[in-house]
């Protein structure tokens, strides 16, 4: 893919389904900061990339590269990188986890810096890629261990703002 392309692609489905976003709904909150508050430029820029392939103004881009970089990673990488912490850890990653732990590691710019990876979920909920990476799986955290097994209970309220918020107040811990 060529640097500032700015168009839409299919979605390609992976191991770590949270990162499988053709169009992110914080994008267009991170644009308008980029192009200094300015909402006619990334309505304009947005109506673009609804119909053709786009690019970002020059400033607009730099000043997100001073902010961010980034790192795509495929399936084969997750599951080398579960392997690989596990092996040196002990502890076997989710496929989120992986994915931005490698990204971390390849687009990280200033090695002086200490790295932290908090992990985003539990492996146990993403048995189909711990078992890829060559694990029997991973059992529940032992206060989750009989949620299978567990009466499922919801509530049902009415569309209402106020009576959620009541809910809310009544029953949060």
């Amino acid at each position: 893919m060529a640097a500032n392309d700015f168009s839409k692609k299919e979605l390609a489905a992976t191991l770590a389904p949270s990162m499988d976003i053709v169009v992110s709904s914080n994008f267009e909150r991170l644009l308008f900061d980029a192009y200094d508050r300015d909402g006619a430029a990334v309505a304009a820029l947005l109506e673009r990339f609804q119909q053709e392939p786009t690019a970002l103004a020059g400033a607009p881009l730099a000043k997100l590269r001073e902010k961010f970089a980034s790192y795509s990673v495929d399936d084969e990488t997750i599951l080398e990188v579960i392997r690989e912490a596990h092996h040196r850890t002990g502890e076997i990653l989710d496929p989120h986890t992986a994915t931005g732990y490698r990204a971390a590691e390849r687009a990280r710019v200033d090695t002086s810096t200490p790295m932290i990876t908090l992990a985003t979920a539990h492996p146990a909920k993403f048995a189909e890629a711990v078992v890829k990476a060559g694990f029997q799986g991973v059992p529940l955290p032992t206060h989750m261990d009989d949620l299978l097994e567990r009466k499922e209970r919801y509530t049902v309220l009415p569309a209402e703002l106020s009576a959620v918020q009541q809910f809310v107040a009544d029953n949060g811990r």
